[in-house]
């Protein structure tokens, strides 16, 4: 019997710790549905968190910047890019006729970095200071001697601030025995000069050469005609453009911007002065004879005034068919006194004199047609004559305009080759500005087309493909507004990683109750 209780107690014991048992693997249960809960929920914060809260513009297309290399045979390129002055001279000199105080050539020049640049490590050479002289140049790897090859002068030019007064242009310096570029100067003798300038509302283009003259030895500037094209947008518009001088030995040129012909001549007929001298010339000694009669037409002298002809008669009469409106105020003056002015308390009559009353419209006229003394109107006199004058007739010894006679011009020359200029040596800029931060690059000075256009392809055309993509890049807005998801699409994406975390929860509650029934 003893054993049997023994037995019972045993059995309720085993029964007891199953029960505990069971009952911990439950709580177990609970604590890995919560563990779960709590990583899905913050597998859902992630997910929130990992999609971005505002849409951004894709970067722009990147345009990466190599320095430009000439491909051919140049006698002068300068790209700056190794970001120092070396080859290039500051001048020293003063002005001779300009007050010491801005006499000094002490104008502030920096190889920098342009502003607002898409070319990261494209630098160039940047006029700094304003209302300065400003002087610096460059020797060439050899003198340009004009032969049977063409030349060729490109570089490129940013007004960064715009540009108010002041000047952009090169000066190709002639190959002389006395150029000294540490005292570069505006007297400094220059074969070309070209590029843009402008002052006001003045935009020019120069091309300039200085010809000697075969006779006498002396130099006279020739300007070339002013281009058609208008030239403001260059000047005004911020960015990089392009300008390019091609002069050919048969005499003809082609000025560039931006790769497009905005002018072209000949240096025989479209320059100013002529390249040539006329042959014949005024006689400066002649002088108009005393009885030269330039008159072609001449007073008759036989004529004789009208006998009915009153020169005294006025040539305005008063209206006799006029009659005085009727309400005309004739005792009413057109302006009164006005009744509601007060003279001023710091009025003095003493200093200031009797104080009198503003005058205004006399209202009593408003309605009437007209106040005061009426008088007739004044029309035109039908028998005003003026005084007389004899008719004109044709003078019987009209001789023309007098003009000197000619004679052969004794400076008289033909040069049919100006291309054949004065050798060249150097590069300079000799400039005055008013505005500052003027950016030049990418100089080049050769004889081939090809070569011109290569460098301007690795240079210009890569400053012109960033700014292309930059403006063609949408703003961040924009890409918002057309490309990023909307609110409406994120919320449903988020809802639907929501109803999917709950469906696993109702799983997972499903299969720990099975636990429990068993």
């Amino acid at each position: 019997m003893e054993l049997k209780w023994l037995l019972y107690v045993t059995l309720l014991a085993l029964g007891t710790l199953a029960v505990q048992a069971h009952d911990m693997d439950d709580d177990n249960d609970g604590d890995d549905v919560v563990d779960i809960e709590d990583d899905l929920d913050d597998g859902t914060e992630e997910v929130e968190e990992s999609k971005p809260e505002t849409s951004t513009a894709p970067p722009a297309p990147k345009v990466t910047y190599r320095p430009p290399v000439p491909t051919g045979e140049v006698y002068f390129a300068e790209s700056f890019d190794k970001g120092t002055l070396d080859g290039w001279i500051l001048s020293r000199a003063k002005k001779d006729d300009t007050d010491d105080e801005i006499a000094k050539y002490d104008g502030k020049w920096e190889v920098q970095d342009m502003k607002d640049t898409k070319l990261p490590g494209d630098k160039g050479l940047v006029l700094v200071t304003r209302a300065k002289h400003h002087a610096i140049s460059s020797k060439l790897s050899k003198p340009f001697v004009f032969d049977t090859k063409p030349l060729i002068i490109q570089y490129e030019v940013n007004f960064q601030n715009g540009i108010e007064c002041g000047g952009a242009y090169v000066k190709l310096l002639s190959k002389t025995p006395e150029l000294n570029l540490d005292q570069f100067h505006d007297k400094t003798p220059y074969t070309i000069m070209f590029g843009p300038d402008k002052c006001g509302e003045d935009y020019k283009l120069h091309f300039i050469f200085r010809h000697k003259n075969p006779k006498t030895g002396k130099y006279e500037e020739k300007h070339a005609k002013r281009p058609d094209a208008d030239l403001k947008t260059y000047f005004t518009d911020k960015k990089t453009h392009l300008y390019t001088l091609v002069l050919n030995p048969d005499n003809s040129f082609e000025i560039l911007v931006d790769q497009t012909v905005v002018n072209s001549g000949n240096l025989l007929n479209d320059m100013s002065p002529p390249v040539n001298p006329p042959r014949e010339i005024e006689d400066p000694n002649d002088q108009k004879p005393e009885d030269w009669d330039e008159r072609p037409k001449i007073p008759d002298p036989d004529a004789v005034k009208p006998d009915d002809w009153d020169e005294d008669a006025p040539a305005k009469i008063a209206d006799e068919n006029a009659v005085k409106p009727e309400g005309w105020l004739d005792h009413e003056p057109e302006y009164v006194a006005d009744p509601d002015a007060e003279k001023p308390e710091d009025w003095d009559e003493d200093m200031d004199g009797e104080w009198e009353a503003p005058q205004i419209a006399n209202p009593k006229c408003e309605t009437a047609p007209g106040c005061g003394t009426w008088q007739r109107p004044m029309i035109d006199n039908p028998n005003y004559k003026g005084k007389w004058k004899p008719p004109m007739i044709d003078n019987v010894n009209y001789q023309g305009i007098w003009k000197p006679r000619k004679i052969p011009n004794p400076d008289f020359f033909e040069d049919f080759e100006p291309f054949k200029m004065t050798p060249f040596s150097a590069v300079g800029l000799e400039l005055w500005s008013m505005t500052s931060d003027i950016f030049f690059d990418n100089f080049i000075i050769c004889t081939e087309r090809a070569v011109a256009d290569d460098w301007a392809s690795d240079g210009w055309g890569l400053k012109k493909a960033a700014d292309g993509a930059a403006e063609k890049q949408p703003s961040a807005a924009e890409y918002k507004k057309t490309d990023a998801p909307q609110p409406d699409v994120m919320d449903e994406e988020k809802e639907e990683e929501k109803d999917k975390v709950d469906k696993e929860e109702e799983e997972e509650e499903e299969a720990n109750e099975e636990k429990l029934g068993r």
